[in-house]
């Protein structure tokens, strides 16, 4: 009994490890606290009431944050690309569910899933935020 959790603790040990060195690379973004209320009934976040739309906010996050509807849910990602250091090109730029960095790779990530679209040599998924509706309030968090 004693060798069968030996072996079990074994596994769990060299599973989780190598998690850690397939993120290495994914240690650009800060862990900034994010405590957002967003009323969908302003008119700046109006676009989120239908799918396939995203909007960004300004000063919060890293880079700021950009939340994206598909119409059943909502989405809440930094806008900073994970797969280079915060600079002034690294923002990400919303388009529809899709945003695209301005750096000269032109890395796009994908706000439904977090991950890069079409250039599968990215390490790092977006950061994501929770999001949860309370009736015409999305209240994001870190």
């Amino acid at each position: 009994m004693k060798s069968i959790l030996t072996v079990i603790s074994f596994v769990f040990l060299f599973s989780c490890s190598g998690n850690s060195v397939d993120n290495q690379n994914c240690r650009f973004l800060l862990d900034i606290g994010v405590n957002l209320n967003i009323d969908l009934s302003l008119p700046q976040y109006s676009q989120l009431t239908f799918a396939g739309n995203s909007v960004y906010i300004a000063n919060a996050g890293n880079a700021g944050i950009i939340v994206a509807s598909t119409g059943a849910d909502f989405y809440a990602w930094d806008a900073s690309d994970p797969n280079h250091t915060p600079n002034s090109c690294s923002a990400l730029v919303p388009n529809g569910l899709f945003g695209t960095c301005g750096c000269d790779d032109d890395n796009t990530y994908n706000f439904v899933t977090g991950t890069s679209e079409g250039n599968t040599g990215l390490k790092c998924a977006l950061k994501n935020y929770r999001v949860e509706k309370n009736g015409n309030v999305l209240l994001i968090r870190s």
